[in-house]
């Protein structure tokens, strides 16, 4: 008999006066209560702000709470360095190689030997491959028969540059890029840096150039000897500087401070220094130049509109060290 609970296979559901409905699945207003209100989404552990949260929190906690950034970044993908002198200086330095490549009939020169030799001593894996081949792998033909393949590049934390300075007990000297674009100019800054006393190189992380292949051969090595830090946000890296004791000078052709007095003895060449190197053709943005303590001009004869960024940098920097010296 219809509802007759006592027969074979009958459920009686608790506080409900009918058992199952068909087409209901047996669940009725009190089986589809909600479970609560939704986490927030750092709490879901499947979701994309809860790891990030994990990793801030596990940054915060090597650091010893102070700030929630990692202190190192990497390229996503490993790198070739390529050139024999960027492969010799590299191989000098240390830097951390996952195999030498060499083509096949490449000419037996000293660096070469050199390469060979060092590779060896330090148990590098050492190929030789065809000249195609090599070609291939580093996207390049200008390697002139000798690559190295190194791990993802390692950044330095910004912050990390002014403790560098501290521990040398030396003013500080750093140069920050406002989205120069062309590896070929960040490399040739960082060259310039090491070679006079820089204390490391700062990049944006987006739309910048990075330590590439090609980034690595324009600084001929000098990239093993100087640290280059990411930064997320440019002008609030300078602010931090400012607040850390540094004096922070733009270059642009229109400042108010020439060269000769930046490198006068005595000058704020003199004391912690930042020096911000502006975007090829665009110059400094707005808001950096804004943030700029100093904007440094260059004294050019009247045919020539502004220089190479990288020559600028350099320019500005042998200054910097002779003011120092």
């Amino acid at each position: 008999m219809a509802g007759n609970s006592k027969r074979r296979g009958a459920i009686v559901k608790s506080g409900t006066k009918k058992g199952q409905q068909v087409g209901s699945g047996g669940q009725r207003r009190r089986g589809l209560e909600g479970k609560g209100p939704t986490p927030k989404a750092k709490d879901r552990p499947y979701h994309k702000a809860y790891r990030a949260a994990e990793l801030a929190d596990r940054s915060a906690a090597k650091r010893g709470g102070k700030g929630a950034g990692p202190r190192k970044r990497t390229s996503s993908d490993a790198e070739w360095i390529i050139g024999r002198n960027s492969v010799v200086e590299a191989l000098r330095e240390g830097v951390p190689v996952n195999g030498v490549y060499v083509a096949e009939g490449a000419e037996r020169d000293g660096r070469l030997r050199e390469a060979f030799q060092i590779a060896a001593e330090a148990g590098i894996s050492l190929l030789e491959v065809a000249k195609t081949e090599l070609d291939r792998l580093t996207g390049f033909n200008g390697h002139q028969g000798l690559a190295a393949r190194v791990p993802a590049y390692e950044y330095a934390h910004a912050d990390d540059l002014l403790d560098a300075a501290s521990e040398a007990g030396e003013p500080a000297l750093v140069v920050a890029l406002d989205h120069v674009t062309d590896p070929r100019n960040l490399g040739a800054i960082v060259r310039s840096a090491a070679a006079f006393g820089a204390h490391g190189v700062v990049i944006p992380t987006n739309r910048a150039a990075g330590m590439t292949a090609a980034a690595w051969k324009t600084s001929a090595g000098a990239a093993a000897r100087i640290p280059v830090a990411q930064t997320v946000n440019m002008t609030r890296q300078l602010k931090a500087y400012q607040d850390a004791g540094c004096m922070v000078v733009g270059l642009d052709m229109d400042g108010d401070l020439s060269l000769p007095e930046l490198g006068a003895p005595d000058s704020l060449a003199s004391g912690p220094l930042v020096v911000v190197v502006g975007a090829e053709g665009g110059g400094l943005s707005r808001l950096v130049a804004e943030t700029c303590d100093q904007i440094v001009s260059i004294p050019m004869a009247n045919s020539v509109e502004s220089l190479n960024a990288g020559v600028a940098a350099s320019v500005v920097l042998y200054a910097v060290a002779q003011a120092r010296a």
